[in-house]
């Protein structure tokens, strides 16, 4: 089966099936280019979808990913912007394999084609030249016979007229004798060209058109099994990346089964744990009986009748009902004289006045109008360390609760290590720098080192003693909570004797001469639940500073609830200025604190500490 026997006759229909051959080809290459372009473009959004949930970088986001689920959605954008990265492959290959190839090779098929046909159309350009050389050569032939015919016939006519003369007779037969040697080579010549055009014609036809037809016919299949293989490239493309894509999805459902939910409830906890134990039961208070009322520690204002310090158990017993409610602000609320002290006495002697001046009775408030007073004021700074370590909050987190307070203490020291692990590669690097240069003077100064190791090894000194500071105050904290764990435990052997403490308050309930309220404890109620570290911590941190000292000009029974009694000549601290009622406040010890008349006491400011008081005073304002 041979284009050149069985389509000898078909020049023009091969050239234009071998056109559509090309335009089918070209096709081809513009599908398979569009296919590319959607890739990509597939790809590109892939992309941008995955970075647009990507979490954003020193956000709060970041911190979400603690948790599996997170982690897992996480890991399903990294695998999807691989996903994405295979389609970019399979544009790539596409490109480079079938694009690219094909487009090389029908620009040389189209040069191949042209060349075939050239030769095709110049061999029928061949034989058409001889078949009309062989019909110039017949038609003359077919002339000089006429001719000759014509002058036979003139000179047998002349010879037999017989009035022509002799010397016309032989001018006509000599013409009649040229016209058939004429045609004798007309005919001689026309044989010729008869024998020439049929061996032409037959090597055209048997020769030159199978030949130049073969290799048109070679081309074309050539170009169907280029097409072939281009498609099957097509599909091998997208079957390599499939396994990668296989991975893919597999870590997609290796992240989704990774998912735990009792982590994620577990690191919630660890994340929002105060630390604080649950606020106890609420005393009853008895408004039965006038100008009685029960003053517990579990009630939100204590008083401390007649400066009597309260036992102790296991530490400080200092009820609170509210977790992150300020003491110091909370009783300075509460229990602040609201009337003009008393004038003090005519005489300085103490035999003058006896018992001094009887401090005005306090009126007495709604206990939710004092709540509310507290809710809705300002809240005061009272610590130093908070003001010296800037408003960004204190440096050992004091202000956070236990359990993220260690958190961040913890955190604070990893860092620090890190910070020093760095210094010190770099001190090491420096040092074989150093050593280099002692040993090859000609590459550096030896001496050029020494300033930079010296820095370094201040800044890891430095770090150092960071790393101590918080290592003490993560121990501090990890003691606290250890304890509060082993208060927990022992909770239940206090429960009974603090459920007949709060009994047989109402029955022990006294009232004093002036209208103030007292308490006296039984042995029974005299015996607190310990009260937790928590509550240590945060009384620790958050009495009010001194600002100077004062002396006691008279005795000051101090009988209203807010108010301490003095004797005079007595030196106690002050830590807080009259703030034009009359009324100072100072502290005699660690648990006695309250008012006093201003004209009672004789105060000596330290200057210093006013100073940095009145800071404090505009910065909570």
């Amino acid at each position: 089966m041979s284009w050149g026997t069985e389509l000898w006759d078909q020049f023009d229909n091969l050239e234009k099936h071998t056109q559509w051959g090309i335009d089918v080809l070209e096709k081809f290459i513009k599908f398979v280019k569009e296919r590319t372009e959607i890739e990509l473009s597939y790809a590109k959004q892939l992309r941008n979808l995955s970075k647009k949930y990507q979490p954003k970088k020193n956000s709060k986001e970041e911190e979400e990913y603690r948790y599996t689920s997170a982690r897992a959605f996480l890991a399903t954008l990294n695998e999807m912007n691989d996903y994405a990265g295979q389609h970019e492959v399979i544009s790539e290959n596409m490109t480079s394999l079938i694009t690219g190839e094909l487009t090389r090779y029908v620009q040389e098929l189209k040069q191949e084609r042209k060349s075939h046909f050239h030769d095709g159309r110049k061999a029928q350009q061949h034989i058409e030249t001889c078949w009309k050389q062989l019909e110039a050569s017949k038609r003359r032939f077919e002339r000089d016979c006429k001719e000759a015919d014509r002058a036979q016939q003139y000179f047998e006519k002349m010879d037999a007229d017989i009035n022509v003369t002799k010397a016309d007779v032989e001018k006509a037969r000599q013409q009649a004798q040229l016209r058939h040697q004429m045609a004798e080579d007309s005919k001689a010549e026309y044989s010729s060209t008869l024998q020439k055009f049929n061996s032409e014609q037959h090597d055209h036809y048997y020769t030159h058109i199978p030949h130049i037809f073969q290799k048109i016919q070679e081309m074309e299949e050539r170009r169907i099994v280029r097409i072939g293989e281009s498609m099957k490239t097509f599909a091998e493309v997208d079957r390599q990346v499939i396994p990668i894509i296989g991975k893919c999805l597999d870590e997609i459902t290796k992240a989704a089964e990774s998912i735990d939910h009792k982590n994620d409830s577990q690191l919630v906890i660890e994340a929002f744990k105060s630390g604080f134990e649950p606020p106890g039961d609420v005393d009853f208070e008895d408004f039965t009986q006038p100008m009685k009322r029960t003053v517990s520690e579990s009630s939100l204002s204590n008083s401390r009748a007649d400066g009597k310090s309260e036992p102790k158990f296991g530490g400080k017993s200092k009820g609170k009902l509210w977790p992150f409610i300020k003491k110091n602000k909370l009783m300075s609320l509460l229990t602040s004289p609201h009337q003009p002290p008393p004038p003090p006495p005519a005489s300085a002697s103490p035999s003058a006045v006896p018992n001094g001046p009887q401090s005005p009775k306090q009126q007495k408030e709604p206990l939710s109008h004092r709540f509310n007073e507290f809710m809705t004021s300002k809240p005061k700074i009272h610590c130093f360390r908070s003001l010296k370590r800037g408003g960004a909050g204190p440096e050992d987190f004091s202000n956070l609760p236990p359990e993220q307070r260690r958190k961040k203490l913890q955190q604070k020291v990893d860092e620090l290590n890190r910070d020093i692990q760095k210094e010190m590669d770099q001190r090491d690097a420096l040092t074989k720098m150093k050593d280099v240069y002692i040993k090859n003077p000609q590459m550096g100064d030896a001496a050029s080192v020494d300033h930079r190791l010296a820095e370094l090894g201040q800044n890891i000194e430095k770090l150092r003693l960071e790393v101590q500071k918080f290592e003490a105050w993560l121990a501090e904290v990890e003691g606290r909570l250890s304890m509060r764990s082993e208060a927990r435990r022992q909770s239940g052997l206090y429960e009974a004797q603090n459920t007949s403490a709060v009994n047989s308050c109402a029955q022990d309930r006294e009232s004093s001469p002036d209208g103030s309220y007292t308490e006296e404890q039984s042995q029974e109620t005299e015996m607190k639940v310990p009260a937790t570290d928590f509550d240590d911590e945060f009384d620790d941190e958050e009495p009010l500073p001194t600002i100077g000292t004062c002396k006691a000009l008279y005795t000051f029974e101090g009988q209203n609830e807010g108010t301490i009694s003095v004797a005079e000549g007595e030196m106690l601290y002050v830590i807080e200025e009259d703030k034009g009622d009359g009324w100072t406040r100072i502290r005699r010890n660690e648990d006695e604190e309250g008012y006093v008349p201003t004209s009672y006491v004789e105060v000596y400011l330290d200057k210093n500490a006013k100073d940095v008081y009145k800071s404090l005073e505009k910065i909570s304002e």
